[in-house]
């Protein structure tokens, strides 16, 4: 059983920092800083002076697609969210329908046979679900390349909670790195999105080091939380010789994003020593669990269903979580990928 709260409409961030107000930039974020079940209140742009030399910060590299493509299943519109690709050619792709308001809501009766005609002339069919009694996610192959699609008739997926469409580059980290095959992240790791140049240098200034490694998030559900399914990720050979030296040293090793965590978790063998590894993870970080690599967090703030709690839980505890979310709700911190964020650290 995890925290349980309630999170006030209000507080959704519904646009991008930098367009809250004119000159700002997309680290005029707030961050709530834990340590244990003290918490105290700064600007991302403090991050530097609260962390400190010999700290690793893992950052994923995945890109953003423009993962939502129009369609018509006979003359019904629906909106594909391209989710996963598998190993295979197939995509898992959610069919939902427009709610006329610039967004999107759960379509029922999608099954296999299900046949999509989408913007281009391209056509998608629906085989099997991604997995066994699941209805919201489907296997599907379609008649030409996927990457291509997106650049050339995808936007990005937007949810109910902002306002407008945003461009492709407002979803992109500064750490995002195109891929060869053109997969990536159907939604953005958005813990990752705060960073700037500027703030990478001093931080780099000062004396801490960023590890990259790699996952493609896949779509989650807006209306129901579900936990996690199987993802591709990616922890390279000099990523895992750093994180052991650093730890070696007595540094922390700070995961940028719930998918650093996942990744870095998936790659850790039951010693706790990362070693280079490449594929799929099923892995579900819980408090049973535990981790084993990662000393800190630093995350956006999550649905009080989202399954990321008890991945907060496994790396702070249930009184650090508790006690960080009732603060961020006292001070009116701002939920989603466009809002404030939360630094979980030692005590």
């Amino acid at each position: 059983m995890t925290v349980t709260f309630q999170v006030p409409a209000e507080l959704s961030a519904r646009v991008p920092a930098e367009l809250r107000a004119p000159g700002r930039d997309r680290d005029a974020v707030r961050l709530l800083v834990s340590r244990g079940a003290e918490v105290s209140h700064h600007a991302f742009a403090e991050l530097p002076l609260l962390l400190r030399a010999g700290d690793l910060l893992v950052v994923n590299t995945s890109p953003t697609l423009a993962a939502a493509v129009d369609g018509r299943i006979g003359d019904a519109r629906v909106v594909v969210h391209f989710s996963t690709r598998g190993d295979d050619g197939r995509w898992a792709v959610e069919l939902r329908d427009p709610d006329g308001r610039g967004t999107t809501r759960v379509r029922a009766g999608t099954r296999a046979g299900t046949g999509v005609r989408l913007s281009g002339g391209a056509r998608l069919r629906v085989e099997e679900p991604l997995s066994a009694g699941a209805s919201r996610l489907w296997w599907a192959r379609v008649s030409r390349d996927v990457p291509g699609l997106l650049r050339e008739h995808g936007r990005p997926i937007r949810y109910a909670y902002t306002e407008r469409d945003q461009p492709l580059s407002a979803y992109q980290t500064v750490f995002a790195l195109p891929s060869r095959d053109g997969s990536g992240s159907a939604e953005m790791p958005s813990a990752g999105r705060p960073f700037t140049a500027r703030t990478v240098t001093e931080l780099v200034s000062r004396g801490v080091q960023f590890a990259p490694v790699r996952l493609d998030t896949g779509v989650a559900s807006a209306d129901a939380h579900e936990p996690p399914y199987p993802e591709r990720f990616a922890v390279p050979e000099a990523s895992a010789r750093l994180i052991g030296a650093v730890r070696a040293g007595g540094g922390r090793v700070i995961a940028v994003g719930t998918t650093a965590v996942r990744a870095l978790e998936s790659a850790a063998g039951p010693d706790g020593a990362v070693r280079a590894r490449a594929g799929w993870t099923d892995l579900v970080v819980t408090p049973e669990r535990g981790v084993r690599v990662v000393n800190g967090l630093l995350t956006g703030l999550h649905e009080p269903e989202a399954s990321h709690l008890l991945m907060l839980e496994a790396v702070a505890g249930r009184e650090a979580v508790a006690r960080g979310y009732e603060e961020a709700l006292r001070g009116r911190y701002l939920w989603h990928e466009f809002g404030d964020v939360h630094l979980l650290l030692p005590p």
